[in-house]
């Protein structure tokens, strides 16, 4: 990530709308801190510390340290930041205690599901697991698990935004359902560690994020459309593009996960949507097309690509209950685009 004055201009807007007092002299560990979401949450919690004097410790939970030292590299080594080792697949013992956590470490993109679905079930439910346990041993304030809007699955009148209590089909059965039918057991775990250990637990369910911080490695159509266009290409799109999600910029969706884990009631699940970010995947090409000065083509699909692909044909997600908490979306589509391929630009440049 390059930390320039447009990245810097959008962490101020975010850390002036956020009340991180409560968090003053605390410590908070985040796995899947390199990711999307995870690494956006850390820039906003590094921010807070440098320019509003948060006093917040951040441990960083990762494979290895290399790819975060490069990620957050001008802030690296201060006494703030700590690196923890962390594989989402194996017990943990930290010799810490961390007052607050975010579990974000699970494989989030197509090509990943695919490649590993036993993984991908697992990061999430024996992954959150092994945290829970440390939550509790070391009485933490509370634990925040990243869902996904993909828990609700497939419902027959499918043209209405889901709200929290909407769940539909999912098919236990197709290898695809790796992600979802873990995210679900994953927020059963987290509701029955609230019921029976007394472990404050809160979940998000984001839609569908973008922005400047994915990773190189994200297959996600809007990464990938994201990427095409900040390097000059034409955005090819391999279907019609007209499943119907909610997308939601990087840091808008670290703004409310933040708040959430503040301000969010116990044991319950929160949306996380802009809703007036609520549009068709060609819609959303359209948008990076329109921001780099390219075109949107279409090719088929091949088959393995077509095995990967998110299910839902509509994944729309109301966003009232977040916004009772106070919190509200900073950045439209068109602003979101616009700042994705401006940032990964300079990024090219780099």
């Amino acid at each position: 990530m390059i930390y320039s004055g447009l990245y810097e201009e959008e962490l101020d807007i975010i850390c002036g709308e956020l009340d991180l007092s409560s968090m003053k002299g605390k410590s908070i560990l985040i796995t899947g801190c390199s990711g999307l979401i995870g690494s956006a949450i850390v820039d906003i919690l590094i921010h807070a510390n440098r320019v509003k004097n948060a006093d917040i410790n951040i441990y960083l939970a990762a494979l290895t340290e290399e790819e975060l030292s490069e990620r957050f590299a001008p802030f690296w080594g201060q006494e703030y930041l700590h690196y923890v080792p962390y594989n989402a697949l194996k017990p943990v013992d930290f010799e810490f205690k961390a007052d607050y956590l975010i579990h974000a470490a699970s494989n989030a993109h197509p090509a990943a599901y695919a490649k590993e679905p036993v993984e991908t079930l697992l990061a999430n439910v024996t992954g959150l697991k092994e945290l829970l346990d440390y939550a509790r041993r070391s009485d933490s304030k509370r634990i925040l698990y990243i869902s996904s809007s993909e828990v609700y699955g497939q419902k027959e009148h499918s043209e209405k935004p889901y709200s929290e209590n909407d769940y539909g089909f999912v098919d236990l059965l197709n290898p695809r359902a790796c992600y979802p039918s873990g995210k679900r057991a994953a927020e059963t775990l987290c509701a029955a560690y609230t019921a029976e250990y007394n472990v404050d637990t809160v979940i998000v369910r984001p839609g569908h994020i973008y922005g400047p911080t994915m990773t190189r490695f994200d297959s996600r159509a809007a990464s990938q459309f994201a990427r095409d266009a900040a390097a000059g290409k034409n955005i090819v799109m391999k279907s019609a593009g007209t499943q119907l999600r909610s997308y939601c910029y990087g840091a808008d969706c670290a703004s409310a996960i933040l708040t959430v884990l503040l301000k969010g009631a116990s044991a319950q699940a929160y949306n996380i949507s802009n809703r007036d970010s609520i549009v068709s995947i060609r819609q959303l090409a359209e948008a990076f097309a329109a921001s780099a000065g390219c075109m949107v083509e279409f090719e088929t699909a091949s088959d393995q690509e077509q095995h990967s692909y998110n299910m839902m044909d509509n994944s729309s997600l109301t966003s009232d209950k977040l916004e009772a908490l106070g919190w509200k979306a900073k950045f439209s589509l068109e602003e979101g685009a616009r700042r994705t391929i401006e940032l990964l630009r300079e990024q090219i440049v780099k």
